[in-house]
C-alpha cells in the first residue's frame, strides 16, 4: 500500500468517525448504530 492511498484511507476514516460521532444518539439508534460502533464502522468504510 502506497503512502497516498493510505493517507486517503485515514481521512476517510477520521471523516467517517467525526461525521457519525456528531450524531446524536437518537439518530444513531435510527441508523441500527451504536456508540461503541463508530470506530469499526469507520474502519469497514476506509478500507
Amino acid at each position: 500500500m502506497n503512502v497516498a492511498r493510505t493517507l486517503k484511507n485515514w481521512r476517510k476514516y477520521r471523516q467517517t468517525v467525526s461525521e457519525l460521532g456528531r450524531m446524536s444518539n437518537r439518530e444513531l439508534h435510527d441508523l441500527g448504530i451504536d456508540r461503541s460502533d463508530i470506530r469499526n464502522i469507520a474502519r469497514a468504510a476506509s478500507l
